[in-house]
């Protein structure tokens, strides 16, 4: 039996009225602070495609400087796997909602802070270097954000629904990235001289709103009954990470290739958005609209996908997305790069609707692998070791497109064997959806 439905037993009916509610809180918790963090880490990447190659990276050839703004992009993902390590060793040793609430405070700070940074024509070559250290900041706060409100998420819920609602963190994190782009279609739209001037700092001055929203909304929700009942026992790992690699190393190396499938993402949200505006003439509305609606329709679609994953399994409808994704890239290609607005507005929803698949998925899938003891650190450090290479995507991408309508071709292809090499792992792993909450990842014992 469960460890909730054995408190249940004992409980008040008061205790268990709120017991009821605490799946739906937890939800509700992870997917506001996922979104409005989110928030924050989406704005940079469409400035990075959009924006800074102008204002930070002027002082070189437009080509270089598109590079280096990817590349300011692709650095905030190497901070992510030392975040993992970190903030998930104290999620698992001081519980999961004192680190959340650690990293809306970094990530508010720093994106506060880009947002007032002088640019390279003020400060010079200093410019750049700090932009880089703020994104490194970024990078550490998101890397324990999705683990950490996962796990919290999954340990409040009722093993008949856990897929469900622990998949309203990535509808967060998919909430952040409509936010972040509606924010910006208006902006985008400004003279040049004011965009570059002033205009792009909005989205990031507006920031310290999100920080303060997020801190409120997070700050009131109670440590899962799972920590708290490992703590009770003194069974809390002196060091999580040692406990990870010893016992879960074949799980980590799991969900480092599983994680791969996010390069789906960093493709289109930032390489396809500049590659589509720069080489075919596409406006910069278009392609962020495009985004945004692709995201709605992705928003409703993952609560779908997730109740699937609840009766028939996480692996067939985590594969299915992915293999599906490996398969919808290159008409999504060919007609973003038609130049016409219906055309790439097919071509993002179709793609999104079918990512939305194994990015609804992936929170329970990932954190069912591991027992509570160590299910912060290692879904963390699993999945920002393999977003590493989400993270490199569009500089990647930048350097493999080549010239000509079907330059793209070669993207397509990297993309789509990272979703093979997912699917692949995948397959390797063990179906969890009909095993207690108390079992999971305790096979070995």
């Amino acid at each position: 039996m469960s460890l909730t439905s054995t408190a249940s037993l004992h409980a008040p009916s008061g205790t268990e009225t709120t017991q009821n509610r605490l799946p739906k809180r937890a939800a509700l918790v992870s997917f506001v602070g996922s979104m409005l963090e989110y928030y924050d880490f989406f704005i940079y990447g469409t400035a990075a495609a959009l924006i800074f190659p102008k204002v930070f990276f002027a002082n070189v050839d437009p080509s270089t400087g598109t590079l280096l703004a990817l590349l300011s992009f692709g650095i905030g993902y190497i901070a992510r796997p030392v975040g993992a390590v970190i903030l998930g060793h104290f999620g698992d040793r001081i519980g999961r909602k004192t680190v959340l609430l650690f990293t809306l405070v970094i990530m508010g700070a720093s994106t506060l802070a880009i947002g007032l940074l002088p640019d390279a024509k003020t400060i010079g070559n200093a410019a750049p270097i700090i932009l880089t250290l703020l994104r490194l900041l970024q990078g550490l706060s998101a890397a324990g954000e999705q683990s950490g409100a996962n796990s919290l998420t999954l340990e409040h819920s009722a093993n008949s629904n856990r897929a469900f609602f622990t998949s309203w963190t990535l509808s967060g994190t998919q909430a952040g990235a409509i936010l972040a782009t509606l924010v910006f279609i208006p902006v985008s739209s400004m003279p040049e001289d004011q965009l570059l001037s002033w205009g792009w700092r909005i989205p990031f001055l507006l920031s310290a709103l999100v920080l303060l929203v997020a801190y409120l909304v997070r700050r009131t929700m109670p440590e899962t009954p799972v920590f708290e009942d490992i703590k009770d026992k003194a069974q809390v790992a002196r060091f999580p990470v040692v406990a990870l690699l010893r016992d879960y190393w074949p799980d980590v190396l799991r969900v480092i290739v599983c994680a791969l499938i996010a390069t789906v993402s960093t493709m289109t949200a930032v390489f396809a958005l500049g590659y589509a505006t720069s080489k075919f003439g596409v406006a910069r509305p278009t392609m962020l609209w495009a985004g945004a609606l692709g995201n709605v329709v992705a928003l409703f679609a993952q609560p779908c996908w997730a109740l699937l994953a609840d009766r028939i399994g996480r692996k067939p409808v985590f594969i299915g997305g992915v293999l599906g994704c490996a398969v919808l890239l290159f008409p999504y290609f060919m007609l973003v790069t038609s130049g016409s607005t219906p055309a790439i507005i097919t071509a993002a929803i179709g793609l999104y609707i079918i990512y939305s698949a194994p990015n609804a998925i992936w929170p329970s899938f990932y954190a069912e692998m591991f027992e509570a003891r160590v299910r912060y650190s290692g879904t963390a450090i699993g999945t920002q070791l393999g977003f590493l290479a989400a993270g490199f995507t569009p500089l990647v991408s930048a350097s493999l497109v080549g010239e000509g309508p079907n330059g793209w071709v070669p993207v397509a292809i990297f993309v789509g064997g990272c979703c093979v090499a997912s699917a692949l792992a995948a397959m390797t792993a063990r179906e969890t959806h009909k095993v207690d909450i108390a079992d999971l990842g305790k096979r070995r014992a």
